[in-house]
């Protein structure tokens, strides 16, 4: 599978500008245009996670175990396995660290509707039942079971709108609550095992800051806690 930094058609710079990922003309004119995916994720999760001024430490992806199945909330289990799928393909696995299936940002999502993002459930159902059809019929599988390749495929026709049947704009939705459910915060839901920060260089949210973290350039060790686990935040809706 191809890595976050590489320059290719799939995974690279030429895929993300497709897909989103991309420099704006004005990114270009300033030479970000160069940067590489991982670059994009980490500011894309600096928005979500917190603002930091952290190296992110390549990780070397380790073969994972497979999971087992997750309690639902409101999705059903083929949604819910169609949905993974298509997030580990936004935020792929690599040789820089786990993605978005090992985040769990289809469990973000699947906790979301059932509260915050409860508007766009009938946005979900449609979409998924869409590209479930569509892989059917176009690839001869059901999308979770197809080759990296094929659902790549099926996900840039999601991109430009070319799956029947499928929401307008429906690839937009997954594609910002796969970067909510990768960097947020694992209250709710995604963010497992803090995966996310990590990629990014996030060292956790702290109360208070000793003196050998207030000098220049010192790196803070990541503390894996979530903003709820201090009292003096007040849990939100999940």
């Amino acid at each position: 599978m191809p890595s976050r930094g590489q320059v290719n058609p799939r995974r690279g710079i030429s895929e993300s500008s497709r897909w989103g990922w991309g420099p704006s003309a004005i990114e270009k004119e300033v030479g970000l245009d160069t940067l590489s995916r991982r670059d994009l994720l980490k500011r894309a999760g600096l928005v979500v996670g917190a603002a930091v001024v952290v190296p992110a430490i390549p990780v070397a992806a380790q073969p994972q175990a497979p999971a087992a199945p997750e309690t639902l909330k409101t999705l059903t289990r083929l949604e819910y396995d169609t949905l993974d799928a298509i997030c580990a393909r936004i935020i792929p696995t690599d040789a820089n660290g786990p993605g978005a299936r090992e985040a769990r940002a289809a469990r973000f999502v699947d906790w979301g509707l059932a509260g915050a993002l409860g508007t766009t459930r009938d946005q979900y159902a449609a979409g998924l039942a869409a590209v479930e059809a569509y892989a059917i019929a176009s690839k001869g599988g059901s999308f979770a079971k197809l080759s990296p390749a094929d659902q790549d495929a099926v996900v840039d026709d999601l991109f430009q709108n070319k799956v029947p049947q499928a929401p307008q704009g429906f690839f937009n939705t997954v594609r910002l609550h796969t970067i909510q459910g990768t960097f947020s915060d694992p209250f709710y839901g995604g963010n497992a095992n803090y995966v996310g920060w990590d990629l990014i260089g996030y060292p956790g949210v702290r109360i208070a800051v000793p003196a050998e973290y207030q000098q220049w350039n010192t790196a803070l060790k990541p503390n894996h806690q979530s903003a709820y686990d201090s009292e003096m935040f007040s849990k939100g809706t999940i």
